[in-house]
C-alpha cells in the first residue's frame, strides 16, 4: 500500500521551533554583547589576580573573550537557520539540528565553564574580606546551591533540545521539507 504524504503542509512545532530560536538566538547575541563588555571591564584585574589563579582557571580566564565570541556565532547561525526553518528549507533543517547538537555540546561544557568562573570569583572576593566564618559557609551554601540549581536548569534545557533534534528528524517533521 503506498503511503501518501501532504507536501507543503506547514506545522505547528516547525514554526514555533523557529520562531522560539530566532527570539532565543537574538537575546543571547544581546547578553554576549553585554557580557564581552563585563569581561572586558574585569580583564585588567583578573590580569593582575592570574597568576594567583590555579593555572586551567588562569588559561581560561584568558581565553574567555574568545568563548563568548564563539557563542556568539553561534546564536547568527542558529539565527539563519532558524529563518530557513521558517521557510522549510531542507538545508536549515539539517543545519539546524547540527547547530543544536552543538549547542547541547557547548552547554554541556558550559557547566564546567560556569564552575570554574564563580570559584575564581569566590576566591578573589572573598580572599581580600574579613567576615566571620559562619558568614563565609552561608555565602559558600547560596553559591553552591546557586550552581546546583543552575546544573538542573541546563541539563533540562538539553533534554528538551533532544527532543526537538528527535522530532526534526521525524517523517511527519521531513515531509514538509520535501
Amino acid at each position: 500500500m503506498p503511503q501518501t504524504f501532504n507536501v507543503g503542509s506547514r506545522s505547528l512545532f516547525v514554526t514555533l521551533t523557529a520562531w522560539l530560536c530566532i527570539a532565543w538566538s537574538l537575546g543571547a547575541c544581546a547578553a554576549a554583547v553585554v557580557q564581552y563588555a563585563q569581561v572586558a571591564s574585569l580583564m585588567p584585574q583578573w590580569q593582575l589576580e592570574q597568576a594567583a589563579l590555579p593555572l586551567v582557571t588562569g588559561w581560561l580566564v584568558g581565553y574567555l573573550p574568545w568563548v563568548m565570541g564563539a557563542g556568539a556565532m553561534l546564536s547568527v547561525a542558529l539565527v539563519a537557520s532558524a529563518v530557513g526553518l521558517l521557510l522549510r528549507l531542507e538545508w536549515a533543517r539539517r543545519a539546524f539540528i547540527g547547530l543544536l547538537a552543538m549547542v547541547i555540546v557547548v552547554t554541556l561544557a558550559g557547566l564546567w565553564l560556569q564552575h570554574e568562573v564563580v570559584q575564581a570569583l569566590m576566591q578573589a572576593t572573598l580572599h581580600g574580606v574579613n567576615l566571620p566564618p559562619q558568614v563565609l559557609g552561608l555565602f559558600g551554601g547560596f553559591a553552591t546551591a546557586a550552581q546546583a540549581m543552575a546544573a538542573l536548569v541546563t541539563l533540562a534545557l538539553c533534554g528538551f533540545f533532544a527532543w526537538v533534534i528527535r522530532r526534526l528528524m521525524s517523517d511527519s517533521v521531513r515531509q514538509e521539507f520535501a
